[in-house]
């Protein structure tokens, strides 16, 4: 029960954080931001997969997506910290 909590939570908190910070690329047009946001919004995914492997099908092994996602979000991040180092 505290598990499923947290998992919801998790992933509650990264939605918001990839609205709030694709919301400021809107207004300023930082790609950092971009890039930051879309980090979030695969971390989102990432924890919506974990709930759905734990919780909702727990005979479905989704460890494969779980780790695409996660790694496509920090290999985002990652270019656009790369990117924007100029």
């Amino acid at each position: 029960m505290v598990a499923e909590a947290v998992y919801i939570l998790c992933t509650l908190t990264a939605a918001a954080c990839a609205v709030l910070l694709l919301r400021g690329y809107a207004r300023s047009h930082a790609r950092l931001l971009l890039w930051s946001g879309l980090c979030f919004v695969l971390l989102a995914l990432n924890n919506v997969l974990l709930f759905m492997d734990k919780v909702v099908f727990p005979n479905i092994d989704f460890w494969g997506w779980r780790t695409g996602t996660a790694m496509a979000g920090l290999a985002l991040l990652t270019f656009g910290l790369i990117w924007e180092a100029d």
